[in-house]
């Protein structure tokens, strides 16, 4: 058993030895507001004080309703990024959304090179138009010192009105091998720098109705296990290439889990991810401030519950609504939901070791990739 009040041994270096406090710290990656930061920055407390493991970077602020955030031009974010890592003594996940198209954080009108979306490079079905923009993507991302693109999409476009997927054309097709072939070719162009990714949104968003954003999301009736597929074969160890992360989506499936949501989900993420599909990356949260999950767990129990079912980090972006002391409250929450036995203290420690072993991938590190 573990000695809460003193220390976990973990034969993981370069910490054989860290605090539980710190552990847990490195389980998340938080949104922060501003596109600079200073000593007396609640995000630079979290990086310093709690090991925070990652950031995310958006270029508004929803919750304030402001049009800037962190990202105001290309000089400004590569600063910010250089400031953020000199505070962490783990180097930090450097998360955004680039999907491109209409999902993009870095803008043109904000000094970025234009991005074609997901669906307008599936129609295009040319694998060397999608090398040539899933490469300048990266590129643009290695130069701003940004790690994590949580891309792609490999939702099957099933439902074309779908508010967030097919409506806005983030997904490259309904057909999973047109999405295996292009996803491929951006994951491959990402890791030529470095720069992790991040299939979503498991077990497959295309066919929903409903924005998981605004409200609960029930694909009982509509989803197909077809939309499976990209996420089997761009996982399996003969695939050509091998993603280091998986986004879980905030959706309902009663024929998968009579009660819990994907995100929350033992049965979704240890059963049919884990062991049937064999993935052994880090699986992440969507931002669990979405109201799909907050609206009926809220947001204290969701990263509990999310934690204990399986997932390795959780997202909480800090744009739909804006906490800077989430962090600090979370964590002694965590610690008592271990005592108390709501999570396994194995859980926090499996997790630690996959959100370890994927920051070896990161730009800059002096590990090579091995696949």
């Amino acid at each position: 058993m573990l000695d809460l009040q003193a220390t976990i041994h973990v034969q993981i270096n370069p910490h054989p030895t860290m605090k539980l406090e710190s552990i847990i710290g490195q389980l998340f990656i938080l949104g922060f507001n501003g596109p600079s930061i200073d000593p007396t920055h609640r995000i630079v407390a979290d990086i310093r004080d709690r090991n925070l493991g990652g950031v995310i970077l958006f270029d508004k602020l929803l919750a304030k309703n402001e049009a800037r955030n962190n990202i105001t031009g290309p000089a400004q974010v590569k600063k910010l990024t250089i400031s953020l890592q000199g505070h962490a003594t783990t180097p930090l996940l450097v998360a955004i959304d680039q999907e491109g198209g209409m999902v993009k954080r870095l803008k043109a009108e904000t000094g970025f090179p234009e991005t074609a979306s997901a669906s307008d490079l599936g129609d295009h079905d040319d694998p060397t138009l999608t090398a040539i923009h899933a490469g300048c993507t990266a590129q643009t991302l290695n130069h701003l010192g940004i790690n994590f693109n949580l891309a792609p999409v490999v939702d099957l476009n099933i439902f074309p009105g779908n508010p967030v997927i097919g409506k806005i054309k983030r997904s490259f097709s309904d057909d999973p091998e047109t999405v295996i072939r292009h996803a491929t070719i951006w994951i491959q162009e990402h890791k030529k720098l470095n720069i992790l990714s991040c299939l979503k949104h498991f077990p497959g968003h295309g066919s929903s109705r409903t924005d998981s954003h605004l409200g609960f999301t029930d694909i009982s009736t509509s989803w197909q296990e077809k939309e499976l597929t990209p996420f089997k074969r761009l996982i399996a160890p003969a695939s050509q290439t091998r993603v280091e992360s998986l986004m879980l989506g905030h959706l309902f499936n009663r024929n998968l889990d009579p009660q819990y949501p994907a995100t929350l989900s033992r049965i979704v993420i240890q059963d049919l991810l884990r062991t049937q599909i064999g993935f052994n990356g880090v699986v992440i949260t969507d931002d669990l401030q979405m109201k799909a999950i907050t609206d009926k767990y809220g947001l204290e129990e969701s990263v509990c519950l999310a934690l204990a079912a399986g997932a390795d980090m959780v997202i909480v972006g800090n744009n739909l609504e804006y906490d800077p002391d989430f962090l600090k409250k979370i964590i002694p929450a965590i610690i008592s939901a271990v005592k108390e036995k709501r999570i396994p203290e194995r859980r926090i420690c499996e997790a630690w070791q996959r959100v370890k072993n994927m920051k070896k991938y990161l730009s800059g590190s002096n590990r090579k990739r091995s696949d």
